[in-house]
């Protein structure tokens, strides 16, 4: 007679593991901090629950309600109760985190089986139905368990990086006599760049936006070559927007001073969340690469673009003035 042995100890510290892992997951998602001793009493009290499992006396305990009732209880002691709304949500995100764990398992498990596995596990019943026999390995399902969990607060992770980008794009457009450049701009709070004669700010653009309208020789030069070797090669040949180009000293990082082209526009335009801002106090510097490696935006914009042309507009209207520089629609 072959005797089933079963470590309750063991089972009882994965499932620790597990149900910590599981109620940390909701509180990432939801943006909540926990409190350590809460934490781990839920992922005792959800470890306990599975190993009654193996008291026959507890079987009636084994049904959907109580299941149910048991996760309001975990969630409780590790969130308490905010307020039926906040507890709703936080219900649900516990069990998509779990539907999502289980079926990552089950994924994983049925693309490693062969075919003859597979159909070794379908048996037909007596009134023409079909089963399927499950067996899946303990240290597999443990170790699937939290790949399944990491790479989904990879991808979440990932979503949520590109939703706060998202907020801080915009759409620029860029006039210069009848021309007109459009692309998608990202505003960065951190540019402090600046034309230290005029006091301008320098919003930077892919100068590939620009390639038609710049000289044919410079093309595919102005990554790697120094913008003053361009500009003076302007007396051989001629360039409509000769009087419009600046040289911008910037420092990069680790790296001495250097010059950025920069050419006077008349106007530049940014639309953000559907506010317009409107100026003509405002150098493009034109970057040789490729600003974005997966291509969200191809201009990088200048914070006083957008706060100047705010204060701009209060100024204007507490005045009275009828010209500005700078406005808002």
């Amino acid at each position: 007679m072959k005797t089933l042995v079963v470590y309750v100890d063991l089972i009882f510290l994965t499932n620790l593991c597990i149900d910590g892992a599981l109620i940390g997951m909701t509180a990432w998602m939801r943006k909540t901090k926990l409190v350590w001793w809460r934490w781990l009493l839920s992922a005792i009290v959800g470890a306990l629950y599975v190993v009654m499992m193996f008291v026959p006396e507890f079987d009636f305990m084994f049904t959907f309600l109580i299941k149910f009732g048991f996760s309001l209880v975990m969630l409780t002691i590790a969130f308490g109760f905010k307020g039926l709304q906040a507890f709703a949500r936080t219900l649900g995100t516990f069990y998509v985190i779990n539907f999502v764990a289980a079926g990552g398992i089950l994924g994983v498990h049925y693309m490693l089986q062969s075919s003859g596995e597979l159909f070794n596990g379908i048996w037909f019943t007596a009134s023409g139905g079909m089963s399927f026999d499950l067996k899946i390995a303990f240290w597999f399902t443990f170790i699937v368990f939290f790949a399944v969990l990491f790479l989904f607060k990879a991808v979440q992770s990932s979503k949520r990086k590109t939703d706060r980008m998202t907020t801080y794009l915009g759409k620029v457009e860029v006039c210069i006599d009848e021309v007109v450049i459009s692309c998608t701009g990202l505003l960065d709070t951190g540019n402090q760049l600046t034309d230290p004669l005029s006091r301008m700010p320098v919003m930077v653009m892919e100068v590939s936006l620009w390639q038609d309208m710049l000289p044919a020789s410079w093309k595919g030069r102005l990554k790697d070559e120094a913008p003053d070797n361009l500009i003076l090669e302007l007396d051989q040949e001629s360039f409509q927007w000769q009087d419009r180009l600046r040289l911008v000293p910037y420092r990069g990082i680790n790296k001495g001073t250097a010059f950025m082209l920069a050419m006077k526009p008349d106007r530049v335009k940014v639309t953000m969340e559907e506010t317009c801002y409107e100026t003509t106090r405002v150098l493009i510097g034109l970057d040789g690469g490729v600003l974005s490696s997966d291509g969200k935006y191809q201009a990088v914009i200048h914070p006083e673009l957008v706060q100047d042309a705010a204060s701009a507009q209060s100024t204007a209207l507490s005045a009275g003035a009828t010209e500005k520089p700078l406005n808002v629609v």
